[in-house]
């Protein structure tokens, strides 16, 4: 998952700017503010130009909520007066006095948003959640400022029309389209009138997404499972030492805390022998904005459904999800539906399969007699799995040890796009966090310079959960080279001191998933910043390609060590594993498709007088998911679309991404060299991760693999039935 709140200013440039910019101040009066504004962006260490080394860094030792708001204040004022000075330029619209001066606008602002991005995600509190909520509506006010700067439009529409009849070089004919078609979703082209209204939502909207964040997050804080040593039957060593040390840093000494993160939830569910103590965990984690109370997310859903669709409607779309994915690789909502519909009749099936092997294992230990219920499934998985392939969740953690996983991904970059790790001397770059760490990157070859990598990998008070990755400075070249600043963050249970972090399979895959999604940042070869946005279809595919080195017999024989041993993982059970891989595909597509569906369903229904709890009940009904399995992120704590609009009836692009990445797969294990064949991997970084969007994602794509995608790749991988026809994606 990519961080949504981060990726602004220099990161992405006009891709950013609609979120960013906007203008009231006449261009007369710049002279008079500069000496000012100057003067308060010295003072303001969130507006300072970043210093020191690697081509300057975020000074994090210096953040103090109580410069947020008015640093993010002045930021816009000053990005304001730049756009403002473009769209009243005298001379006639060019790329040049246009375009790349968008491109350059809004310096200040994109810092400030880094730390207002850490603060959101990494280290929240209360009283940064308070000036959050104040700056939200002010941040709309500002986006709608630029979208509907009429004169700003009409410069931007007369150098794309120019560029229609005289194309421009291939990466500023990119940059212009992008620019256009922005703007242009962003309703540039309404009358007054539904303009107004028009940022009148968006306004509305970023308190709601504010709320619905703040809430899950509050539950998430609020619900903690507290139990004692006799109710610990069935539980790893490890996660046994880190819910104490949980408990304590929560002034419960003595007891052992299962947090209501997915990472202690899916431990627990796991491997707990106490079922009403999993009923109980599973309840909290998946009722998180749904519990009735101050924290409940049902009215917001409402209220944010019905305001996209009218503000879709004021440009003449049907409805939200229209609008939405003209620009992504699905093009119609028809056609993200026709491939989850392809896919789930296979899932559910194999899940009823799941369950009744479950129910059998269920049937001969249990001593009281059980029906499978959804905190029933993962413990009696992992019971199936050990019958069925002799296969234990927690041997295998033995050997995923954090430490070398994060050699394993250096290894796997250092091989695929030749870069190199270099931790950084402890305290030369600043952290948000001791937890953080830093490492250079640099090319293997001729050592130059490419960037930073931050990995925060524990939970803790204040941070959302899940694993994501983001950027504080991107790769571009038309002003200057700026190097990149890329970060990796998950929620890993923290361990007792000198115990190893252990992580599941799935963890270890996650984590090679979003380290994916940093090499994309680092291997950018862009000019302008807008061309390292994402398509949200594709921009996952990326990430859920790297996820498939954890497996290579390389990575395998060199860093999946026993963590005491230090013996490498036998081959009886990489046998196991590999054996096993198709094992509980059932679950989890089930689990995701579930949620993805209800994406779509939720944009294309009408959401008047909407309830929330009601339409997912009956429309999992419809689709007769199995009742032992829950959406993997019910609709009131489904941030990913509710918190923002990034994933808002794009959640199906992961898996839209893992047909590309089954297909993608493919052509490396039907290469001479494997997943490390050098030609293979050639094309892989020159056309899927250099050139981010500076080119069609569909055109990319067929560039490395001389024909589109088919889905017949991703039904063998997850052990379904092939579709008879071809199809192609």
């Amino acid at each position: 998952m990519i961080n949504k709140i981060s990726r602004t200013g220099k990161a992405t440039g006009l891709a950013a700017m609609l979120a960013l910019a906007g203008c009231s101040t006449a261009p007369t009066q710049q002279s008079q503010q500069t000496t000012m504004e100057q003067a308060q962006t010295e003072t303001n260490p969130l507006l300072k130009e970043w210093t020191g080394p690697y081509g300057g860094v975020p000074a994090f030792d210096k953040m103090n909520l109580a410069d947020l708001k008015p640093a993010m204040e002045k930021a816009m004022a000053m990005n304001l007066a730049e756009i403002e000075a473009i769209a009243n330029n005298p001379q006639p619209a060019t790329f040049a006095n246009t375009i790349e001066e968008m491109e350059r606008a809004g310096e200040e602002l994109g810092r400030v948003f880094t730390y207002y991005g850490i603060w959101g995600s990494n280290v929240s509190t209360p009283e940064f959640r308070k000036i959050q909520a104040e700056l939200a509506p002010k941040i709309s006010e500002f986006n709608s400022k630029i979208s509907q700067n009429e004169k700003l439009f009409q410069r931007i529409k007369t150098v794309y029309e120019n560029a229609q009849k005289n194309p421009l070089p291939a990466d500023q004919q990119r940059v212009v389209q992008l620019v256009y078609e922005n703007f242009a979703m962003e309703g540039a082209d309404l009358s007054p009138e539904k303009k107004q209204r028009y940022a009148e939502i968006n306004k509305e909207l970023s308190s709601l997404y504010t709320a619905f964040s703040n809430n899950v997050l509050a539950d998430e804080e609020k619900y903690i499972v507290y139990i004692t040593k006799d109710q610990l039957g069935g539980l790893p060593e490890s996660f046994v030492k880190a819910a104490a040390k949980a408990a304590a840093d929560n002034g419960q000494e003595g007891k052992y805390a299962i947090t209501n993160t997915r990472s202690s939830m899916d431990q627990f569910l796991t491997y707990s022998d106490e079922r009403a103590l999993r009923e109980k965990v599973w309840k909290n984690y998946y009722s998180r904005g749904d519990n009735g109370d101050a924290s409940d997310n049902n009215t917001n859903i409402t209220k944010i459904l019905q305001l996209r669709r009218e503000r879709v409607q004021l440009m003449g779309y049907d409805n939200f999800a229209e609008w939405r994915l003209q620009n992504r690789m699905a093009k119609t909502p028809q056609a993200a539906m026709d491939l989850m519909l392809a896919v789930w009749p296979s899932a559910i099936a194999r899940a009823k399969e799941e369950v009744a092997d479950m129910q059998a294992i269920a049937n001969k230990t249990s001593k009281a007699k059980i029906t499978i219920e959804p905190w029933d499934y993962r413990y009696y998985a992992e019971k199936v799995r050990q019958a069925k392939y002799d296969l234990n969740s927690d041997e295998v953690k033995q050997y995923l040890e954090l430490g070398n996983l994060t050699q394993a991904i250096f290894y796997t970059a250092g091989e695929l796009f030749n870069f190199k790790f270099t931790p950084v001397p402890e305290g030369s770059v600043p952290v948000f966090h001791e937890d953080v760490k830093v490492w250079e990157v640099t090319d293997k070859t001729t050592g130059a310079h490419i960037g930073l990598w931050y990995l925060d990998p524990f939970a803790r008070q204040g941070k959302r959960s899940g694993a994501w990755a983001t950027t504080y400075r991107a790769h571009t070249t038309f002003d200057g080279k700026k190097t990149v600043l890329s970060s990796n963050n998950s929620n890993f249970v923290k361990p007792a001191p000198g115990e190893p972090v252990l992580v599941s399979w799935d963890d270890a895959e996650t984590f090679f998933h979003e380290f994916g999604h940093a090499l994309h940042f680092l291997a950018s070869n862009v000019k302008y910043p807008t061309l390292n946005s994402g398509v949200r279809d594709y921009t996952e595919f990326q990430s859920q390609l790297l996820e498939r080195w954890l497996s290579t017999d390389r990575v395998i024989n060199q860093f999946l060590k026993h963590y005491k041993t230090g013996e490498p993982m036998p081959k009886e059970l990489v046998a196991k594993i590999e054996k096993a891989a198709t094992f509980n595909q059932g679950f989890a597509t089930t689990e995701f498709l579930a949620s993805a569906l209800m994406d779509m369903h939720l944009h294309l229904a009408d959401p008047t007088n909407l309830d929330p709890d009601k339409f997912e009940r009956e429309t999992l009904t419809k689709l007769n998911m199995p009742k032992e399995i829950v959406m993997r992120h019910r609709t009131p704590h489904f941030t990913h679309v509710f918190s923002g609009e990034g994933y808002a009836t794009g959640y199906y692009g992961y898996l839209w991404a893992d047909v590309l990445t089954s297909d993608a797969a493919e052509a490396f294990a039907e290469a001479p060299g494997g997943f490390y064949d050098k030609q293979v991997a050639d094309k892989l970084v020159k056309y899927l991760f250099a050139p981010r969007n500076a080119m069609d994602p569909a055109d990319a794509y067929r560039k490395f693999r001389g024909r589109d995608a088919k889905i017949d790749a991703l039904m063998r991988d997850r052990g379904f039935p092939v579709p008879t026809s071809s199809s192609k994606k």
